[in-house]
């Protein structure tokens, strides 16, 4: 074998050797899609109540099961279209977005496909060209380790949409008061369009700006044939809710008691019968509205047959404290007497 050919090989073999021991040393670190709200569910698994996270954040983890299956070939058409093609990188893209730079002279698009986007979501950093290569290295070392799915996922559960809303999942629930199973072509859209500038374009701060961040994607999507026409005039005319709504607070002292108790993050089944609830809760305010003296009313209904307990209505909460209000083993403490 001639020498340049052995040096060649062995050089390879060394830049192989040496990028396979850097990804088993640094390893994506996946702590902030770990760190997700704790949320307690009804029987029916309908959601009592969540909790925020320790820094302050709505992050509900989700899965691509669990979304519309038209938002994510949206996000798809819009962020990434050949995702499920490439390995985290897709060269024609950075070519593309390379080549708008040199001729605008400013960043036209940023050629980030979503596994990098996931990179920078997990790790975020200042912008510019060393935080690029570090997400372009880790996109590749996420692709190594998960599926497709498991880093649709990660987006998901990760993407910025205003204010401490972090997944699509807060963000739908706070925007449209829904999960994200059924989302309007409108709605799809506009959570499309929220990550690109999360606070510019908040529907219940800046709604002009959310309609315009909504109707570029319908535009884009329409001229690349991925909608109709007449879905893009029925989506861009309705009008945009404007105003951030509550998340759901049903039976919150046994909530509370029920995460203070559980690690951060764990998602809490319980035998609350959700409808149930919701009437014994009605029931207690309407009640209470005659009671004089500062009195107060509570209810607890136990199903005799399983002395399962199936609504628990305690005394007014007057504010939504987060999950961290009071320490948890204080919270144990209580959860036990």
């Amino acid at each position: 074998m001639p020498r340049f050919l052995l040096a060649s090989a062995l050089a390879l073999a060394a830049l192989v050797a040496t990028a396979m021991l850097a990804d088993a040393l640094f390893p994506p670190d996946l702590g902030r899609a770990r760190s997700t709200s704790t949320v307690v569910l009804a029987e029916d698994r309908a959601m009592l109540r969540p909790f925020e996270t320790a820094d302050g954040k709505w992050r509900l983890a989700v899965r691509a099961d669990d979304v519309d299956p038209r938002y994510l070939a949206l996000l798809r058409a819009y962020e990434d279209h050949r995702f499920f093609d490439h390995r985290g990188v897709d060269p024609p893209a950075l070519l593309r977005a390379a080549g708008q730079w040199l001729r605008a002279g400013h960043v036209v698009s940023g050629g980030s496909t979503l596994t990098m986007q996931v990179a920078r979501l997990l790790e975020p950093r200042p912008r510019g060209i060393g935080a690029k290569l570090r997400q372009i290295a880790r996109a590749l070392q996420l692709e190594a380790r998960y599926d497709k799915n498991e880093i649709l996922a990660l987006y998901l559960t990760l993407a910025p949409f205003g204010g401490n809303l972090e997944g699509v999942r807060a963000a739908s629930l706070a925007y449209f008061g829904k999960e994200p199973a059924r989302l309007s072509l409108g709605e799809a859209a506009l959570l499309v369009a929220l990550p690109q500038s999360p606070e510019r374009l908040r529907p219940d701060r800046h709604p002009e700006a959310a309609t315009r961040g909504r109707e570029k994607v319908l535009n884009r999507l329409r001229d690349a044939g991925a909608i109709t026409p007449q879905e893009f005039a029925e989506a861009a005319a309705v009008p945009l809710s404007q105003q951030r709504l509550a998340f759901p607070f049903h039976a919150p002292h046994l909530a509370q008691r029920f995460a203070a108790a559980a690690s951060p993050g764990t998602v809490i089944a319980t035998l609350i019968d959700g409808p149930l609830q919701q009437r014994v809760e009605r029931l207690a305010r309407d009640e209470r509205r005659w009671f004089g003296d500062g009195a107060n009313l509570a209810v607890v209904i136990v199903e005799n047959r399983t002395r399962a307990v199936r609504a628990y209505s305690g005394a007014p909460i007057s504010s939504r404290p987060p999950a961290r209000s009071i320490s948890r083993k204080a919270a144990a403490r209580r959860a036990r007497r």
